[in-house]
């Protein structure tokens, strides 16, 4: 076993600094306008809530199919110019947003950047891995995640201000800077390598050999157990704290920034700290911290004190966020590095779809268990850790990737 020290992954990220810095401009673009989708259009258009919500719902649901479809794309013609017509598509449809009156002219440009979004994250690991040597991943992907995590807070903090003003003009300026943001990104992407696989007997099969993979069928599924255990931060926990428990408002607001610092911070020192772990057995550490975050959430309810429960409630975002700095970068490379080179883009397109279908159910799945108690979505939540633990330790045994050691070469 060979390690790279944390220096070199971060050299050799300051060699691709353009396409950094694309993922960074694009992270504050969308930390800017996500929290304030449904105000933008409830204060620029006549529609009601409803009317928004079917319209972003229909726009997302129609974008799923987008990331398999694109994978063949990325395979033939490499990462770089499939990511490229991405960040136009995301720019014209927030130019679009800025006409818009209808509920269906929304649904088109939704789409555009909800297909747009299931696009970037379908070729992210293909460019990433074509980037980042062997043993360099697993610090690539934990320090990029950092940035993204860190570009997202700054985004946040940028939309706090612009809202209190509360006008049109103000909201209309927040979709502009994110329409330009993905038109910065489009340019700075134009200095990234496209490195392509040479066509060959491994490439042979496409879709069918992706779909009859059988290991590689058991890292989607634990994929999407780690996905819905992600959606949960901003789904149910926030509700759960505010509503449900009675805990002050700002609650919520502490575990966001909570979570935002300690991902943004500390993500790629303590995937450094694993180096020459094998990898499942990290993840079926970094599922446990989720369960057990999710036991002292279960306990909040428990818990009769105010101030005590908040504090149960931020022990339990710091648990649960262990489990997400462990889990990202780890779930990334294995996803990347068991995939063959000339089929990395419809592998990753599949695994990436099961976020996005994570992404679709778990408003509606999340919120009903929410409204049927905190014992029903909490343990339930727990089930979904024991079984992302237990497909970890399944693809420790049979995907090569998971059996391999955190940095190791």
């Amino acid at each position: 076993m060979v390690t790279l020290p944390d220096c070199t992954a971060r050299h050799s990220i300051a060699r691709h600094r353009r396409f950094v810095a694309a993922i960074v401009i694009d992270s504050i673009g969308t930390g800017v306008f996500v929290p304030v989708s449904m105000l933008y259009f409830l204060a620029t258009t006549s529609l009601t809530l409803v009317e928004v919500g079917a319209a972003l719902t229909t726009a997302g649901l129609l974008a799923l199919p987008v990331g398999p479809l694109v994978g063949g794309l990325v395979d033939r013609y490499g990462a770089k110019p499939v990511l490229q017509a991405a960040n136009l598509a995301q720019a014209l449809g927030f130019a679009g947003y800025l006409v818009v009156g209808q509920t269906w002219q929304i649904a088109i440009c939704a789409w555009l950047n909800s297909a747009g979004r299931a696009v970037f994250f379908s070729c992210y690991g293909a460019t990433v891995t074509a980037l980042a040597a062997p043993g360099q991943r697993e610090r690539w992907f934990g320090l990029l995640g950092s940035v993204r995590n860190l570009g997202y807070a700054l985004g946040g903090l940028l939309t706090a201000v612009a809202v209190s003003f509360g006008t049109q003009c103000v909201y209309a300026a927040i979709v502009v800077v994110n329409a330009l943001s993905y038109l910065a990104a489009f340019v700075l992407m134009r200095a990234v390598p496209n490195i392509r696989p040479e066509v060959g007997q491994e490439a042979a099969g496409g879709w069918e050999r992706v779909l009859r993979d059988l290991r590689y069928l058991s890292v989607v599924a634990h994929q999407l157990c780690f996905a819905i255990s992600l959606f949960a931060l901003n789904i149910a926990i926030p509700v759960y704290a505010v509503d449900v428990l009675g805990l002050p408002g700002w609650t919520a607001g502490a575990v966001f920034t909570l979570n935002t610092l300690m991902v943004g911070f500390a993500q790629g020192i303590i995937v450094g700290w694993l180096s020459g772990r094998i990898r499942s057995r990290v993840l079926v550490a970094g599922h446990a911290c989720f369960a057990a975050g999710y036991l002292l959430f279960l306990a909040a309810d428990r818990v009769a004190a105010l101030a005590l429960a908040v504090g149960v409630v931020l022990l339990g975002a710091i648990s649960y966020t262990f489990g997400e700095i462990v889990c990202g970068p780890i779930t990334s490379t294995v996803a990347a590095e068991s995939a063959p080179d000339a089929l990395r883009g419809r592998y990753l397109a599949l695994n990436q779809l099961a976020v996005s279908v994570a992404g679709a159910v778990a408003p509606a799945a999340l919120s009903g268990l929410l409204s049927t108690g905190a014992a029903a979505i909490w343990l339930t939540l727990v089930g979904v850790s024991v079984l992302g633990a237990t497909l970890a330790n399944v693809i420790g045994k049979v995907v090569p990737a998971a059996q391999s050691h955190i940095g190791g070469v």
